[in-house]
């Protein structure tokens, strides 16, 4: 996925969260770390490097998600 049609998506789904909260979803975001971690440890790649990367990408688009869902809300 490029990254314009993931901020594309990142606009989509700020429509339909109700929350911040959800926005953030903490629960969601543990279940992608636990499955890149083990797609990293099938294919030879650092756990810890992938799940770094994750863990910033992830807070990055959850950052930009807060700002189009704050702009929605003002609406």
């Amino acid at each position: 996925m490029r990254g314009g049609e993931r901020g594309h998506l990142v606009a989509q789904a700020a429509a339909f969260k109700k929350t911040s909260d959800g926005v953030r979803a903490p629960a969601r975001v543990e279940q992608v770390i636990a499955k890149v971690r083990g797609i990293a440890v099938e294919t030879g790649a650092s756990p810890e490097v992938v799940e770094r990367v994750y863990r910033a990408m992830i807070a990055a688009f959850i950052d930009e998600e807060l700002q189009v869902h704050a702009g929605l809300a003002g609406k």
